[in-house]
C-alpha cells in the first residue's frame, strides 16, 4: 500500500521521461541521475556525448527497486556484454580519440519499471574496479554480486586493477605481488541504512545516490572493514528483513591516492513478490500470538515480579527452558517453524512449572535467584556484543567469543550473590520489560530485537561468525529504547519501594506445610485441629450439593386419616 502513491507521484513528475518505441534515447551528463522508466518492448538506447579527453573510463550503472532491468553495450545483448539484475553496471574502457558511449537499456517485466541512471567519469590514474575479474562473466566486472538467507547477506565482488591511459595496454593482474601491481590496492567495504520502516521506490532512489561517488560514499555510509589484495572478495552481513540497505565498495590505490568505486547493490533481505511473509509483514501469526503473551506475562513481572515470586519464577523458568530447547530441537530436527514454536511453548511452561515446584519442595532461593540471574546475565552479556564491540575480528573466534560472552553474563549473578532480592527485582524489571520490546518488533520494526536475536543465530548457525551484526539507529529505535527504560526503571523502582519493609523472600512452602501439619494434629486448642479429615469434607460437600436438587417435599401429615 506504500508503493502505490509513491508511484504515482513519479509517474506525474517524471512522465518526461517515458519513452516511446520510435525515439528511445536518453541524453546522459557526466555525473548526474537521469530517473527513467522501462519496459520489455522498447529498449532505451542511453548515450553520453562530448567526453572529456582526460576521461579513460566510463562507469554506467542503472538500478530498480525489486524488477530485473537489462544493461548492455548492443541491442543484441550476450552474455559478456551485458548485465541482468535490480543494481547493474558496466564498464566502457574509452579508445584514444573517442568522446561518446552508448548503451542499452530495458526490463524484464511487462510493466513499466522506474530505475535511476547516472555515468561516473575516471581518469588514468584511477583504479578500475572489477579490472582483474576471473570469476564472473564479464571481462572487466564493476559490479558486487548480493546472496541473502533470512541468517546473512553474503556480497562478493571481483578484483580491481591499476589505472591506464587511453590506447594503452592494461596492466598485467598476475605479473607481480609488488607495489607496482594491482596487490597495492586495498578496499573499503560501507553499509548504507534505508529509513526504517519505510520500502517506497522513490527512497531508494534518492538515497542510492548517496552511494554511487567515492566522495559521497565516504560522507553517507559506515566503514565496516578493509580488504587487502591477499584477502577474498567477500564479505557477510547479518541479515535484516525489512529493512533496506545498501553496500558499495571504494578501491583505493595508496601509491596516487586515488579511488573509484563499485556499483553500488541494495537488499531488503525478503521478497515483495510473496503472498505472504513479505517485505510488508514479515512477522508470522505464531510468532506474533507467542510473543504478545510473554509480553504480557513480562510486563506483570516487571512491576510485580518479587511480590508474586512463583509467577516470577515460572517466567524466568519459561524463558531459560524455551531458548535452550528452540536451540535444541531447531539443531536436530527439521520440524517447521511454526510446530517448533509450539514446542518451545510446551517446554517453556514445562520448565517455569519445573521451576517453581523445585522451590515448591526444596526451597533453595539461592539456586532460582541464580537462574534468574544468569537470564539477566545473558540479557546484559547479548546488549554488549550488539555494540560495535561485538564486530571486532577477535570475536570471530567461536571459543573467544562463547567464553567472553559466558564470563559476562555469569559476572551479573556472581556480582549480587549478596544480594538476591536486588538481583531478582533487577532481573524482572529488566527481562520482563525486554519482553514487551520483543512483542512491538513483531509488529514494528526495531533493531533492539537483535540484541537476542543475532545470539540465536549464533548459536544455531556454525558461519554466523563471520557475519558483521551492524544495524541501524533510528528514530523508531531511540523512541523504543526510550519505552524500555521507562518501563525497567518504574518496575524496578515500584517494587523496591514496595519491598523495602517486606521479608526479602516468601518462607519455604513445603515446611511452612508440613510445620503446619504437625501443629494441626498436636494442639487440641487450636480451632483447625477439630475440622474433618478432607475426605469426609468432601463427601458433606457432596450431600450438601445433592440436597438442592431433591424435591421438597409437602408440609403437615403425611399418612391418611385412620376411620
Amino acid at each position: 500500500m506504500r508503493l502505490f502513491p509513491c508511484a504515482l507521484v513519479l509517474l506525474g513528475l517524471l512522465g518526461v521521461l517515458r519513452h516511446s518505441g520510435a525515439s528511445g534515447l536518453l541524453e546522459l551528463s557526466l555525473g548526474k541521475f537521469r530517473n527513467v522508466l522501462l519496459n520489455q518492448t522498447n529498449p532505451v538506447e542511453a548515450v553520453i556525448r562530448n567526453i572529456a579527453s582526460n576521461v579513460t573510463v566510463v562507469i554506467f550503472q542503472v538500478h530498480a527497486q525489486q524488477s530485473d532491468v537489462v544493461i548492455s553495450f548492443d541491442k543484441n545483448p550476450s552474455v559478456n556484454s551485458s548485465g541482468t539484475g535490480v543494481d547493474k553496471g558496466l564498464v566502457s574502457i574509452l579508445r584514444p580519440q573517442q568522446t561518446i558511449c552508448t548503451w542499452y537499456l530495458w526490463s524484464l517485466d511487462a510493466s513499466q519499471v522506474l530505475s535511476t541512471a547516472i555515468s561516473i567519469p575516471y581518469m588514468e590514474k584511477d583504479p578500475i574496479p572489477g579490472g582483474c575479474n576471473l570469476e564472473f562473466d564479464l571481462e572487466v566486472d564493476p559490479n558486487i554480486y548480493l546472496d541473502y538467507t533470512v541468517v546473512d547477506i553474503h556480497i562478493k565482488f571481483a578484483p580491481a586493477n591499476l589505472g591506464y591511459a587511453r590506447g594503452a595496454n592494461p596492466p598485467s593482474c598476475d605479473s607481480g605481488t609488488g607495489q607496482n601491481s594491482r596487490w597495492r590496492l586495498r578496499y573499503d567495504v560501507y553499509q548504507y541504512f534505508l529509513p526504517e520502516n519505510e520500502l517506497s521506490e522513490m527512497v531508494l532512489m534518492s538515497h542510492i545516490r548517496k552511494m554511487s561517488e567515492v566522495q559521497s560514499i565516504k560522507t553517507n555510509g559506515i566503514k565496516m572493514l578493509t580488504l587487502t589484495a591477499d584477502d577474498k572478495t567477500n564479505v557477510y552481513f547479518s541479515s535484516l528483513p525489512g529493512q533496506g540497505v545498501i553496500y558499495n565498495v571504494i578501491v583505493w590505490d595508496p601509491l596516487w591516492n586515488t579511488s573509484a568505486a563499485y556499483i553500488p547493490v541494495h537488499t531488503y533481505a525478503c521478497s515483495f513478490a510473496d503472498l505472504v511473509d513479505n517485505c510488508s509483514s514479515l512477522s508470522k501469526l505464531s510468532t506474533k500470538v507467542f510473543f504478545t503473551a510473554l509480553a504480557v506475562l513480562g510486563l506483570f513481572t516487571c512491576f510485580f515480579g518479587h511480590r508474586f515470586w512463583k509467577t516470577d519464577l515460572f517466567f524466568m523458568g519459561f524463558i531459560f527452558t524455551g531458548f535452550f530447547f528452540f536451540v535444541l530441537i531447531t539443531r536436530v530436527t527439521g520440524l517447521g517453524y511454526d510446530v517448533r514454536l509450539i514446542l518451545t511453548a510446551v517446554a517453556g511452561i514445562i520448565g517455569g512449572l519445573f521451576l517453581v515446584a523445585s522451590w515448591w519442595r526444596f526451597g533453595s532461593v539461592l539456586l532460582c535467584v541464580f537462574i534468574i540471574g544468569l537470564v539477566l546475565g545473558f540479557l546484559f552479556s547479548s546488549t554488549v556484543f550488539f555494540t560495535p564491540l561485538g564486530d571486532y575480528r577477535v570475536f570471530r573466534d567461536d571459543v573467544v567469543f562463547w567464553v567472553t560472552f559466558s564470563s559476562v553474563a555469569l559476572m551479573i549473578p556472581v556480582l549480587f550473590v549478596g544480594c538476591p532480592r536486588i538481583l531478582n527485582i533487577l532481573a524482572s524489571g529488566i527481562v520482563g520489560s525486554y519482553a514487551v520490546i520483543l512483542a512491538i518488533a513483531c509488529y514494528v520494526y526495531t533493531s533492539l530485537a537483535y540484541i537476542t536475536l543475532d545470539l540465536l543465530r549464533r548459536v544455531l548457525n556454525d558461519y554466523f561468525s563471520r557475519a558483521y551484526t551492524n544495524v541501524p539507529f533510528q528514530t523508531n529505535d531511540f523512541i523504543i529504547l526510550s519505552v524500555w527504560i521507562m518501563l525497567a526503571l518504574s518496575g524496578v523502582t515500584v517494587q523496591l519501594r514496595r519491598e523495602r519493609s517486606e521479608v526479602p523472600f516468601p518462607p519455604h512452602p513445603y515446611l511452612t506445610w508440613k510445620r503446619e501439619r504437625e501443629r494441626r494434629s498436636t494442639n487440641v486448642l487450636d480451632p483447625s485441629h477439630h475440622i474433618p479429615p478432607l475426605r469426609d469434607r468432601i463427601h458433606n460437600k457432596l450431600l450438601h450439593i445433592k440436597e438442592l436438587f431433591q424435591k421438597e417435599q409437602p408440609a403437615g401429615e403425611r399418612t391418611p386419616l385412620l376411620l
